[in-house]
């Protein structure tokens, strides 16, 4: 086995020598491949463009080993639970529990299982997909994830199938000193719809990383609403990738909530590759003390008559630092485009910075295309309005906070989560006092 380039990919990458092949020659090809990227691939720096905000030194100086199987009680997961859910898949540090799990046969009409299960009975639809939308030659983490698959959340919707509840896919960590490769490939077929919930949640308040790649696509005229929770350890890393492929007159929803991790990454690369594709994109990160949010999105008009429309809201406090870099990308061709993408930025104390770089590439000449960036702190004439109604200044300062990130979190299509994340925000922002 050639040794890796970079002396911490050589670590991380310990313990794929014993993962076992499976019957499937492709996926068998996709791991080696990866592995092989891995092994020449390096950390990014500051020094790489893409990086230059984000410094990975505090990660790379933090040794981990792979996690080891573990359990948990079922009361560990109570306060996790979606009620409306439909399926539940639970993974403890990357890897699965079934006793935690809720999963019937073709719950809501979808298919939900590990991968291990879905492989046998659908390997044709995870072949088109898998370890193929999210590209690992130039992303050393997607090369380490993928070099260690070997347990998936898997969700197929068949042909022209709306699933009423939700599907829960709910992430644990729970052992220091580790790193977890959590995968999650989601396929909806032609016509279908369903909603997502990806969540990642910690049981360890110690140091650990969380390296996880999703890949979604979205066949002609289907449907997905997607929700992103990330509340990890205040010490932990997580670094996500999430590729997303849309095809014609298909649509594509998300809402992506960063409120924890020391250092969190989060790419998103969303593909219009039919004409009449669309896409929502909403993001929220709220964040204190000295983390760190970093969140890159491409959003790749291929087709004509492509929409999307993206809002990214940041709330920083404290000596926290959040990024977003935001790129819409028209291609030759791409006619009728109408792309909108939005920037907007609350700071909370005089430490608390905000580097934010909203782009457009256009390369079509018929189209609608904007974009725009804020960064500031509340609103003189909003406050004075409040205290001039009687609220103390500190309590008009928490609602003003609040509603700024409700408005995010209100439109996830599942009550129960909205709940869950209104009364986190209150107590963040202070806004219950």
């Amino acid at each position: 086995m050639t040794t890796a380039v970079h002396p911490y990919i050589e670590a991380l990458l310990s313990g794929t020598r014993e993962l076992p092949g499976t019957p499937y020659a492709w996926l068998n090809e996709r791991r080696g491949a990866a592995l092989e990227r891995a092994n020449a691939l390096s950390v990014p720096t500051t020094r790489d463009e893409e990086w230059r905000f984000t410094d990975l030194a505090p990660l790379t100086r933090l040794p981990l080993r792979s996690a080891a199987a573990g359990t948990l009680a079922a009361d560990a997961i109570r306060a996790y639970v979606v009620p409306e859910a439909g399926a539940r898949l639970v993974f403890v540090d990357g890897l699965y529990v079934p006793e935690l799990s809720v999963v019937a046969a073709d719950p809501c009409g979808a298919r939900v299982a590990p991968l291990a299960q879905a492989l046998e009975t659908h390997a044709a639809r995870l072949e088109p997909h898998l370890a193929r939308l999210a590209g690992f030659e130039q992303n050393v983490f997607v090369a380490l994830n993928t070099a260690h698959l070997r347990d998936a959340a898997v969700v197929i919707v068949p042909k022209n199938t709306a699933c009423e509840k939700p599907v829960h896919i709910l992430h644990l960590s729970t052992q220091p000193g580790t790193a977890s490769n959590p995968r999650c490939i989601v396929v909806v077929e032609s016509g279908a719809a369903c909603t997502i919930i990806e969540e990642y949640q910690a049981v360890s308040q110690e140091p650990y990383l969380t390296n996880s790649v999703t890949e979604v696509s979205v066949a002609p005229n289907a449907r997905l609403h997607h929700v992103k929770l990330q509340a990890e350890s205040g010490r932990a890393f997580h670094i996500a990738t999430c590729a997303v492929s849309i095809e014609k007159d298909a649509s594509y929803t998300t809402q992506a909530i960063s409120l924890g991790a020391r250092l969190s990454r989060y790419d998103l690369n969303v593909a219009l590759n039919g004409e009449g594709a669309f896409s929502q994109i909403d993001g929220l990160a709220l964040i204190a003390e000295r983390q760190l949010a970093d969140t890159h999105t491409l959003i790749d008009h291929a087709h004509p008559n492509g929409r999307s429309v993206q809002l990214h809201k940041t709330i920083v406090g404290g000596a926290a630092h959040a990024v977003f870099n935001g790129k819409i990308f028209v291609r030759p061709g791409a006619q009728l485009t109408d792309s909108s993408q939005q920037s907007r930025n609350l700071l909370l104390s005089d430490k608390a910075t905000v580097d934010t770089k909203p782009q457009l590439e256009i390369f079509a000449d018929d189209v609608k295309c904007a974009h725009g960036a804020t960064v500031g702190q509340l609103d003189a004439d909003q406050l004075f309005y409040l205290r001039s109604r009687g609220l103390p200044d500190q309590a008009a300062r928490n609602l003003l906070t609040y509603a700024f990130g409700a408005s995010i979190i209100e439109r996830i299509p599942v009550p129960s989560m909205v709940q869950r994340l209104e009364r986190v925000v209150m107590a963040q922002t202070g806004a219950a006092a």
